[in-house]
């Protein structure tokens, strides 16, 4: 475990990571003002492909948040680095980005879905 010290917008938060942790998430620990916890991610709405994760490759959020914009479609040729989903969070855009060249199979997220840190959010083939 690793404890850090991070300062947003004034307010100080003790956070303790656990390395190799199954579920990516770190709780933070109490301080004199704690943040609002991310809301839940609620069941998948129906997906904007024929089929849910029908790619090899998984696109996964990197934080929680939720889903700000759709950058590409089902179909698109993408490259290493370009915006696959865009989400919102703490009032920041933050892209999640096509890992490795290929073709987008599916977007399995629509604009304002809640999204976890590690959701699958889309696929490439």
């Amino acid at each position: 475990m690793k404890n850090y010290t991070i300062t947003v917008n004034g307010n100080v938060y003790d956070v303790t990571v656990e390395e190799g942790a199954s579920s990516g998430a770190a709780a933070p620990a109490p301080a004199a003002a704690a943040p609002k916890a991310a809301p839940k991610a609620a069941p998948a709405a129906a997906p904007k492909s024929s089929s849910s994760g029908a790619g090899s490759v998984k696109i996964e959020a990197g934080a929680a948040g939720k889903v700000f914009k759709i950058a590409a479609n089902v179909g698109d040729s993408v490259k290493t680095g370009d915006a696959v989903v865009i989400i919102e969070a703490m009032k920041m855009e933050i892209p999640v980005v096509a890992p490795k060249d290929g073709k987008v199979a599916s977007i399995d997220c629509s604009v304002g879905d809640p999204c976890a840190a590690g959701q699958l959010l889309a696929t490439l083939e």
